[in-house]
């Protein structure tokens, strides 16, 4: 155009230059301050309009102070700013992230008599929301209302909408989402889409398909990306027949499925074990010229891992290469996971040194997954190995390698090694009441009754409170060590902190009555301790057993006397099963 004799006017330049900085996914920004050099050069003298492209070019590039120096000079020429620049200025201060700025601006542009645009408010709402600045944004909303300047819109309400349900404030997300349909404010697509997003990250699957029927209710075509959404979320909760409706239905809709709709869908199989209606899943993608990437395969091969086909599952590993796919860290894992399961430790540590020499770098869930293998096959000197070499690889352990390799070495007899590395857990921080509870049980199981003991006052020593998991499994195991009178210090004390003997610790004790091998002194520790708690923390069936040891007439106690308390924490401590330490 420059070429062009008699040159094209300002207003044809600037139509191309507000087209470039239009262009998606990146304008050339740059180009338009160049060119617009040049044409002043070219004699060609900016006006307002101009002048503010020029702004919105230098504040989207960061470069804020010389969008304002462009307001300097529309000032200069004796022209008057209006709301599409200071908007423009605003807009750049939230691009780089200097909101405090951008809120002074809108303030003393109200002052100065401009009327703020949706534009203007938009801006204000992004940079609020992206900040996470969620209450600030509804003030702002209720400013914005009461000064009447302009009604808050659709687009508006979606983004406060969308950044509540990021923070997963979904009950002020529906409470605006109300509030704007009672102003007549029809949501849209991307209303639905976000509510929907929402309630499938907190697992309200039901709400999700209710909110997704209004959608549909209200003639609005939700987005691919919405349904699989959905799929997904159902997929995840079980409902693989429900997620397949939803499929169905798109696809009457007009909808085209991508590769995230049938990964989504074959994974809910794959998780159920339906590895047939997997594989029809998979023929069908093809079929409709979607072809499977390596998510698709990893899910396949997972799904055989877990039906205990191994052998299916390498036959997809070997079959990837041969339809340009590379096995990447998931897929790798996954098989060694599954190796390792099915007891075929050597090939999973071959296919451990392949997955190294194809250049991918082993995760934590690798490392866990093969040292679980190593150490059940009593490879304890090769885990140990191998552990050191994650850690030189930069791989930080987390607590269920910890408790891979404490179990490992406890089973190999190498207990001063798991106590060394239980420390090490310890003097990280990475110690919980759980973590604890195993190590008690392991010395519980090891007849080592001193050393779990000690380990319950270190427990509290390092701020870690003891719960009821903990102290049911230290009396258990002294009532297998037939060591009563600490049994039943360690009852007395947890009673005082308002825990519950168990009914398996309570069935020991009567047992113990009964034993022949267990002294006098003893017995009568626990005949006393049975009259002190005549009633208390007992099921019926114990009850009877007591009554029927101690030869004693006691009043019948129904079920319906014992403390609801107790059986509240008899039933709500399902963390104290030892199958679950």
């Amino acid at each position: 155009m420059k070429s062009i004799r008699p040159l094209p006017s300002i207003v044809d330049f600037y139509i191309l230059f507000t087209a470039m900085t239009k262009m998606k996914p990146n304008p050339p920004l740059s180009t338009v301050i160049s060119l617009s050099r040049q044409l002043q050069l070219l004699g060609l003298h900016p006006d307002d309009y101009s002048l503010t492209i020029l702004a919105n070019c230098y504040c989207r590039l960061g470069n804020v102070d010389l969008g304002f120096s462009i307001l300097a000079s529309i000032i200069k020429l004796g022209y008057q700013p209006n709301i599409v620049t200071f908007t423009t200025l605003i807009n750049g201060f939230i691009h780089t992230d200097q909101f405090n700025q951008a809120v002074r601006l809108l303030d003393k542009i109200v002052k100065l008599g401009y009327q703020p645009t949706l534009v203007t408010y938009g801006s204000m709402f992004r940079g609020l929301c992206r900040l996470g600045d969620n209450y600030g944004a509804l003030n702002l909303l209720r400013n914005m209302e009461s000064h009447r300047h302009c009604t808050p819109n659709v687009v508006i309400y979606s983004t406060i909408i969308d950044s509540l349900c990021k923070d997963q404030l979904l009950p002020l997300a529906l409470h605006l989402f109300k509030e704007m349909k009672s102003k007549r404010i029809s949501p849209n697509v991307v209303t639905y889409s976000t509510l929907i997003r929402g309630m499938c990250t907190l697992g309200q699957w039901k709400e999700a398909r209710d909110m997704y029927n209004e959608m549909l209710g209200n003639n609005i075509q939700p987005t691919i990306k919405t349904c699989n959404m959905l799929i997904d979320r159902y997929c995840k909760e079980g409902r693989v027949g429900e997620a397949r409706a939803i499929y169905e239905s798109i696809t009457k809709r007009g909808l085209l499925p991508n590769i995230v709709t049938y990964s989504a869908l074959l994974d809910g199989y794959c998780l159920r074990g339906e590895m047939d209606e997997a594989e029809k899943l998979m023929d069908l993608m093809i079929k409709h010229g979607c072809e499977p990437n390596v998510v698709t395969y990893s899910s396949l091969i997972n799904g055989y891992c877990k039906s205990k086909k191994i052998d299916r599952a390498l036959g997809l590993l070997k079959k990837m290469p041969l339809v340009g796919l590379s096995p990447n860290v998931v897929t790798y894992s996954t098989l060694i996971d599954g190796l390792c399961k099915d007891n075929q430790l050597e090939f999973a540590r071959q296919l451990f040194k392949d997955m190294k020499s194809h250049g991918l770098k082993p995760v934590i869930v690798t490392y866990n997954s093969l040292l679980d293998g190593l150490c059940k096959n009593a490879w304890i000197d090769e885990a140990m190995q191998l552990f050191k070499e994650m850690k030189n690889n930069g791989v930080h352990p987390n607590i269920i390698l910890y408790n891979i390799l404490i179990d490992g070495l406890f089973e190999a007899g190498q207990l001063g090694e798991a106590v060394d590395i239980f420390s090490v857990l310890i003097g990280k921080g990475r110690h919980n009441v759980r973590s604890y509870n195993r190590m008690i049980k392991r010395f519980c199981k090891k007849g080592l009754l001193t050393d779990a003991d000690e380990l319950l006052k270190k427990m509290e020593d390092n701020g870690c409170s003891p719960d009821n998991c903990t102290f049911n499994t230290i009396i258990r195991g002294f009532l297998y060590g037939k060591n009563v009178k600490r049994a039943l210090e360690l009852i007395s004390i947890m009673r005082s902190r308002g825990f519950a003997v168990d009914n398996h610790n309570t069935s020991s004790l009567v047992v113990l009555l009964a034993d022949p091998t267990v002294g006098d002194s003893d017995k009568e520790l626990v005949r006393k301790f049975f009259e002190n708690r005549l009633s208390d923390n007992l099921e019926e069936i114990t009850y009877d057993q007591v009554r029927k040891v101690l030869k004693t007439d006691m009043p019948t106690v129904g079920y319906e006397s014992i403390s609801h308390t107790t059986r509240c924490s008899s039933s709500s401590h399902i963390g104290c099963n030892p199958l679950l330490l």
